[in-house]
């Protein structure tokens, strides 16, 4: 049986450990000025399209942070273009969301603010332009996620819009399409 200091000492524990995880919130809209980054769940021919940083083991969904003066759907097209060598693509905002907390993209556990799009790719031009290692076409979502607290979140987001009731999840097998970064 547990005695008070140790349901104390756990209920600390358990508040530390919550506090140190990413929360993720979803809105129909905010301010155009708080939109820092931009995030694209992307399809090509039925499969999901998911990057290999090359510093990491790990797969993530297309996207990165705003440049000064660009609109948000430009980032998340220049992103797109530049992280999965996207040459032909329809591209389509979905929601605005925010992430809060330590193990945040952003490390501060500030709130953060970026567009969610939803993304078919219909051609690759090869290349890549950007830290990304390679692409990789997949049947199901990665288990080994880049950001775990964060991009399974915004994948069920994307699927409950789309209507979609299973996420395919499972162990990830890369199936097709690689595209090293030319070096």
């Amino acid at each position: 049986m547990l005695g008070r200091k140790s349901i104390s000492k756990n209920l600390q524990q358990n508040v530390r450990e919550t506090s140190d995880m990413a929360e993720v919130k979803f809105y129909d809209t905010v301010d155009d000025a708080l939109l820092k980054f931009a995030v694209c769940i992307s399809r090509s021919g039925g499969k999901w399209v998911f990057c290999k940083h090359k510093d990491r083991d790990t797969y993530e969904v297309p996207g990165g942070h705003r440049e000064a003066g660009e609109d948000i759907l430009e980032t998340a097209g220049r992103e797109l273009r530049e992280e999965t060598g996207a040459a032909q693509f329809d591209i389509k905002p979905i929601c605005v969301y925010s992430v809060t907390g330590k193990n945040s993209v952003n490390h501060t556990g500030e709130e953060t603010f970026g567009l969610l799009c939803s993304a078919e790719i219909t051609e690759f031009s090869g290349r890549l332009e950007s830290e990304i290692e390679k692409i990789v076409l997949m049947d199901r979502l990665p288990e080994n996620w880049t950001y775990p607290q964060i991009q399974p979140r915004l994948i069920e987001k994307y699927l409950r819009i789309n209507g979609i009731k299973s996420p395919c999840t499972g162990q990830a097998q890369p199936v097709s399409g690689l595209i090293e970064n030319p070096e």
